[in-house]
């Protein structure tokens, strides 16, 4: 058996060659996510400009472009996509951490899980969309509506979810740290969290999209600035180049989000191993 030094680490042939064959299998996969969004974005061009379908109804890749420099021309793409990421970072901050120190309660206390198990779930059910004017009646039409709308959505997600996951908690993990003396507080952290990671990244990732969804609704109603506002102001004076525009910042910008959270995941893993 061969032995690679790499580092201070002594890896052997085999695990050299598993190693190659997951980075060519990653790089397969990026290659052909790559190739596919090349391959749509090609015969969307081209089907607009054989006339197969109509660019002014369905804009087309080098009008989305042009768009996309004359908004960095006039200064406003930064602007509008930096109020917009503002606003979902930190309703996603706040829903995320609430969202964890509440569901951190519920599993502390049998009592208040049960007393509001109906209340969550009921909260759960209800359209937080529709609460969207009421916040604008209460806060008032700016940024901090947009961020309670955002944590509206996300916040009743995250109990429920990690909620599920500490409950979900392999019991006789909690009964072998209990026969070791460790108290509730112990049990929680060195049971209970690391058990439950990969629900918590799940939840996270399921909150990335939910606050795109509720910072893009709360500036549909309201906002004066942001992606939201671009994809209503187009579609009123029929600019459909600038809802497709604003659409293709959304996705980016969503996946940007989602990588980072996917990144956060990958550091925790390697530390926990």
């Amino acid at each position: 058996m061969f032995m690679y030094n790499r580092g201070n680490d002594y890896i052997s042939q085999e695990h050299m060659e598993y190693l190659k064959k997951v980075r060519i299998k990653r790089f397969s996969i990026l290659l052909t996510q790559i190739l596919i969004l090349v391959l749509f974005l090609g015969l969307w061009e081209a089907a607009a400009r054989l006339k197969f379908i109509d660019p002014f109804i369905t804009s087309q890749p080098s009008r989305i472009f042009s768009t996309l420099i004359s908004l960095y021309r006039e200064g406003q793409l930064f602007e509008h996509i930096g109020i917009t990421c503002m606003e979902t970072v930190v309703g996603f901050s706040l829903g995320t951490v609430l969202g964890i120190i509440i569901a951190v309660i519920l599993w502390w206390s049998e009592f208040l899980s049960k007393v509001f198990e109906p209340y969550l779930v009921i909260l759960n059910s209800l359209p937080k969309i529709a609460l969207g004017p009421i916040f604008i009646v209460w806060i008032g039409a700016g940024p901090i509506s947009i961020i309670a709308i955002v944590l509206t959505i996300s916040i009743i997600v995250t109990i429920l979810e990690i909620l599920n996951g500490f409950l979900g908690v392999d019991p006789d993990k909690i009964k072998l740290a209990k026969t070791f003396g460790a108290n509730k507080f112990q049990i929680m952290m060195k049971v209970v969290l690391p058990s439950s990671l990969p629900v918590i990244m799940n939840a996270l990732k399921v909150n990335v999209g939910l606050s795109w969804v509720g910072v893009i609704v709360g500036e549909f109603l309201i906002s004066k600035a942001g992606i939201g506002y671009l994809i209503v102001y187009g579609g009123q004076v029929f600019q459909l180049d600038l809802v497709m525009t604003s659409v293709f910042i959304l996705a980016a910008a969503a996946y940007v989000m989602y990588r980072c959270v996917a990144y956060v995941e990958k550091l925790l893993v390697k530390n926990k191993g």
